[in-house]
């Protein structure tokens, strides 16, 4: 039996376009990048198709990848780019407009301790589009503002904005009967 491929030898194998490392490089990454797709798209099949086109992208673009930085991290940005790129930007460019209740949405400790992380994703998946991309840029993938400013083609303080809303409607989701409920003591 061989010994693991180390992620240094997995690229320099993918530079050569050797097909065993390329294979390497999709069957040890693919759980982790589809993960980060979902997040972004709005169903499975449209992660799997970011997905797809961001292993190509990665595979071809390998030798743009400078050993500065972790690995994992570039390959993040790159799923995380090609989701955007493939997003109907209409959001954008139209206010988003939702009735919030006027009570002060808490959440108690307990419901979160109890939630599992596909609950926590279901309740992301809830916020409307731009909101949940900056939340996950910012919240998730720990960008700066600015960063997700000039990826999405917002101002800083859209993306301020879109992060403070999106954090109390994940407030308003959390405490809602459908978590509560769920999660009562």
């Amino acid at each position: 039996m061989s010994a693991p491929m180390t992620i240094a030898t997995i690229i320099e194998g993918c530079r050569r376009k050797d097909r065993r490392f390329q294979r390497e490089l999709v069957n040890r990454f693919s759980p982790q990048l589809y993960t980060v797709a979902l997040r972004y798209m709005p169903d499975k099949a449209h992660a799997q198709d970011v997905l797809q086109d961001s292993l190509v992208k990665i595979i071809t673009r390998i030798d743009q990848y400078k050993s500065v930085g972790s690995f994992e991290g570039w390959m993040y940005r790159i799923v995380i780019s090609t989701a955007l790129n493939r997003l109907d930007r209409k959001w954008m460019r139209r206010e988003v407009c939702i009735e919030h209740p006027t009570g002060n949405a808490s959440v108690e400790p307990y419901v979160i301790d109890q939630l599992a992380t596909e609950d926590i994703m279901a309740c992301i998946a809830e916020l409307p589009e731009g909101y949940r991309h900056v939340f996950n840029l910012f919240a998730i993938e720990g960008y700066r503002h600015r960063e997700i400013a000039q990826m999405m083609n917002i101002s800083e303080a859209t993306s301020r904005t879109h992060y403070a809303r999106a954090r109390r409607m994940l407030r308003e989701i959390l405490s809602s009967p459908k978590f509560g409920l769920r999660y009562a003591k």
